[in-house]
């Protein structure tokens, strides 16, 4: 397909399982509707196509390996729809300089452009290791991954991207170093529980975009994913003032809205604290 040139960005929300094939599949076709709406950049969420970590290790070696699937679809689908992908978060068993990890993966997130290039990589560095009220009762991320080390952003048709995963939202030392970069969204790919994302998803989402004055965009998994795992959803775009524009509630669908980048640069100058700043240690 003819290339996109827009800021329009959808994130997209999946309610996963622990079918991979129908996962992918799931994705294929909110792809479809993400570039319907005539979005340049689409987002998926955490696990989208691995949620369960009894299956982390032997993907993430696949992924690693000379024939992977998830990566290969990614790669296609954006050739094929002609638009960017952040492919939510995947297991991967190699760093990215190239050295296996052994007995863990990590929690990765790849960016493909519209010819299916792999562009960008980030690995997830914060880990959710947490006692949560719910039915899964307690989440060790650290058992099954190795943390990443580096910040990564990238330059995409609706602008420059930094990359974070879920339970990286309650660091904001890491969006402090992507603004540092000159960002002019953040994207978020997320599995938050039901109850974390409750109390949570709302105000740290408008906090992180507030205080560094960029775009956040949200996809999550969004439901009853198993017996004992419910994901909050409420997948969204909140704009660099605070405000949400566009977001869900439960279930698999798709959101999209326009970057404004004039919007960044006004905010910036009519508002100047990054240059008021005092501590920046």
């Amino acid at each position: 397909m003819s290339k996109r040139v827009s800021n329009r960005v959808a994130a997209i929300q999946m309610v996963s399982g622990h079918d991979i094939e129908a996962n992918l599949a799931e994705s294929e076709k909110l792809l479809h509707e993400a570039a319907a709406q005539g979005a340049s950049v689409a987002v998926l969420p955490e696990n989208f196509a691995v949620l369960a970590t009894s299956q982390m290790i032997d993907c993430g070696r696949r992924e690693a390996g000379p024939e992977p699937i998830i990566r290969s679809f990614l790669a296609e689908q954006a050739r094929k729809l002609g638009i960017w992908i952040v492919g939510g978060s995947m297991p991967v068993a190699k760093r990215p300089d190239g050295s296996e990890i052994g007995d863990r993966v990590r929690a990765t997130c790849l960016v493909f452009d519209d010819q299916g290039r792999e562009v960008a990589r980030y690995d997830k560095i914060h880990l959710f290791d947490a006692m949560v009220e719910d039915a899964h009762g307690q989440y060790r991320e650290s058992d099954t991954f190795e943390p990443g080390e580096e910040v990564v952003t990238v330059d995409t048709p609706a602008g420059k991207l930094g990359l974070a995963i879920c339970y990286d939202l309650r660091f904001p030392e890491l969006f402090r170093l992507l603004r540092e970069q000159d960002v002019d969204w953040i994207c978020l790919p997320s599995a938050f529980t039901w109850q974390t994302g409750d109390a949570h998803w709302y105000p740290l989402i408008r906090g992180r975009a507030i205080e560094n004055q960029v775009w956040v965009v949200a996809p999550g998994q969004g439901g009853q994913n198993s017996e004992r795992r419910r994901t909050y959803g409420h997948s969204l775009i909140c704009d660099p003032w605070g405000r949400v524009v566009t977001e869900m509630g439960e279930g698999p669908g798709v959101v999209a809205a326009e970057l404004d980048s004039d919007q960044v640069a006004n905010l910036r100058t009519r508002m100047p604290v990054w240059e008021h700043r005092r501590l920046k240690g």
